[in-house]
């Protein structure tokens, strides 16, 4: 067994597993010590991003709703102005309907008086005019100076009164 190569073989390869086993083992370690420190530290990293994105979806979570409520108040204040310009226009409208209507019946009341008096001027004078000729074609000299002293007695007792 000493005699056997084979035997020396498989105890110089053993004391050579032996021997290399030791910093392989060490290599090894560190190896996987830094894969797993690195493996932590991308966890640590990712958990830290994680959070820092939940925090930053909750904010903007948060402003959405801020801007939401925002936008009702905004929605509900332009109803409210909406509803008060028509409301003023209306009234607006319905004055200058009843200015208009006053004064188109302002017009057409002076309308009326204005052909009233043109009325009265034109019969009267067509009357004036009918009755100087009445008076021109059939009152003779005596009857004229008759009536002249008749309306100087009517205008004399109507001053004494």
């Amino acid at each position: 067994m000493f005699s056997d190569p084979q035997f020396w073989v498989a105890v110089s390869f053993l004391i050579f597993i032996a021997a290399i086993f030791n910093p392989v083992r060490k290599i090894l370690k560190s190896s996987l010590d830094l894969q797993i420190n690195d493996i932590k530290n991308k966890l640590s990293e990712a958990e830290n991003l994680k959070l820092e994105a939940q925090n930053t979806l909750s904010e903007l979570q948060n402003r959405e709703a801020e801007v939401e409520k925002e936008i009702q108040k905004l929605k509900s204040e332009a109803e409210i102005k909406i509803r008060q310009l028509e409301e003023l226009s209306s009234k607006k409208l319905t004055d200058q309907i009843q200015k208009r209507e006053i004064l188109a019946e302002n017009k057409i009341e002076q309308l009326i008086r204005d052909a009233n008096l043109n009325i009265k001027n034109y019969i009267s004078s067509i009357a004036i005019e009918t009755t100087i000729n009445i008076l021109k074609n059939n009152l003779t000299i005596d009857k004229k100076t008759d009536l002249i002293n008749e309306s100087i007695k009517e205008l004399n007792t109507t001053l004494k009164v």
